[in-house]
């Protein structure tokens, strides 16, 4: 172990992580394949192929401005191709192109910014500090992205769950409290109208016996069908008349 110095471990290092940046890079063939294969983008979205494109640029453009960087322009010479040909391949498969263009427009436009804002106002190894120190900043907000979904259905989920215990928790108590509450009682006083026939029959029988004095009827009271009550039939009026006949 004494024999390896601080270069040979960095350059170690180094040619394994664009072992496995090339891989990484060639990840996204399958994908492809199956656009090729079907004539279309299906659900893709071009938006991780244009963020490796502008993060390979970045970095190319850092290792450009660092001295002795062979392995970072190596690998990002081939992010940047192997990227490139993924967009084009988008682009020509998929229905709403105006998007994946506009994206990509803008990437170009803020690289160029930064190209220009560092080569202009920035000189030696200030520049170098701040275009690595851009690379760090894009390279953890792409790897940390994920995050705003993560951590609101995290929260969410412990939430929810304190939410179901507080529940566990006090659903009994709340039932004791209603019984505890002495309700206002009411009394509902129910009036059967089968108490108030027999005078209703009464009157019916007197009204009956009245008409047939007024008018010189004869009434005949039946029973109702429903047997609650009774009914007076009236016969057809006999006037006590006597009409003179004439030989």
């Amino acid at each position: 172990m004494g024999g390896f110095s601080g270069h040979n471990l960095a350059f170690t290092f180094g040619l394994l992580g664009n072992v496995i940046s090339f891989f990484v890079f060639l990840s996204p063939l399958p994908t492809f394949y199956q656009i090729y294969k079907k004539k279309s983008t299906e659900g893709f979205q071009s938006v991780p192929y244009v963020v490796a494109l502008f993060s390979a640029m970045l970095l190319m453009y850092y290792a450009f401005l660092k001295t002795n960087a062979t392995l970072l322009i190596t690998i990002n010479s081939f992010g940047c191709f192997i990227e490139t040909i993924y967009i084009a391949l988008y682009i020509f498969y998929a229905p709403k192109k105006v998007r994946t263009v506009r994206l990509l427009v803008v990437m170009i436009g803020g690289f160029g910014l930064i190209l220009i804002l560092t080569h202009f106002f920035a000189k030696g190894p200030i520049r170098v500090h701040i275009v690595g120190w851009i690379c760090l900043i894009f390279s953890v907000s792409v790897f940390a992205a994920p995050l705003f979904i993560v951590i609101p259905n995290v929260l969410g989920f412990v939430f929810g769950i304190i939410q179901m215990v507080l529940y566990a928790m006090y659903k009994d108590s709340t039932k004791k409290v209603v019984k505890d509450q002495k309700l206002p009682q009411i009394q509902v006083i129910v009036v059967k109208e089968d108490q108030k026939l027999p005078e209703l029959a009464e009157q019916v029988i007197d009204m009956v016996k009245l008409r047939a004095m007024v008018c010189g009827t004869d009434a005949i009271l039946d029973p109702l069908p429903n047997g609650h009550g009774m009914s007076a039939a009236f016969a057809v009026a006999k006037p006590n008349m006597e009409v003179p006949v004439t030989a």
